[in-house]
């Protein structure tokens, strides 16, 4: 049996309907200070990133009103009604990114049901990422993107440390079990604490952050 490329998380995703509303907000709820505003030309989005530590961060991200319509659905379901309507109320976690050592062979023994894989740039950095053809995310996010970056440096080697960690992940599900079969197909079995919820009641997430004043809740 061929082995599976190595994968970690890569970042949290926040989704906000306005990035500097967006911005605001989170910045008064750790304290810090976010890291400055980057465009995705492709995706017309734009975003701000902040460390979580030595090897995974976070992404507010939003639609870029100056930006093109692109010509495929933007990632994390941001040009999806249900998207939109929650996070027109406050910024909230719609999903995360985790590496793969090789997206390729990741993608071909998945059999594409992760999606497209898209080549991305911006500045020095250059990475694969897989993104749903509908542009939604797989289970409500529960299910992560894949990423590769075709660089050696990484982007939490350029955030300013503020001594944000993250811990651990959990979420609900109506058929935890098979989320966790696919979170295991993607090598990342028990990455993410699996309850279960009532039938048709839909997903929740959540993601721990400690921080110097205490442990932060980030909730989708």
């Amino acid at each position: 049996m061929t082995p599976l490329p190595s994968t970690a998380l890569d970042h949290l995703v926040i989704g906000c309907a306005d990035l500097a509303r967006g911005a605001a907000w989170l910045e008064r709820f750790f304290g810090v200070t976010l890291g400055p505003v980057g465009e995705h030309a492709v995706m017309g989005t734009q975003n701000r990133l902040l460390s979580l530590g030595p090897e995974c961060y976070l992404e507010l991200i939003a639609i870029n009103p100056a930006a093109s319509r692109p010509s495929s659905p933007r990632w994390f379901g941001l040009d999806t009604a249900d998207v939109r309507e929650r996070i027109a109320q406050r910024p909230r976690l719609i999903g995360w990114v985790a590496r793969t050592s090789d997206i390729v062979a990741l993608s071909e023994k998945t059999g594409g049901a992760l999606g497209h894989v898209l080549s991305m740039a911006r500045g020095d950095f250059q990475w694969r990422i897989t993104n749903p053809d509908d542009g939604y995310p797989i289970e409500g996010g529960l299910i992560p993107q894949m990423i590769q970056w075709d660089v050696p440096i990484h982007p939490c080697e350029r955030l300013p440390d503020h001594g944000l960690r993250f811990t651990w992940m959990e979420a609900a599900h109506p058929n935890p079990a098979k989320v966790e079969y696919l979170l295991g197909e993607l090598g990342l079995a028990k990455k993410l604490v699996m309850t279960a919820s009532p039938p048709y009641s839909g997903m929740t997430m959540c993601a721990y952050i400690q921080t110097p004043v205490g442990t932060k809740t980030l909730m989708s």
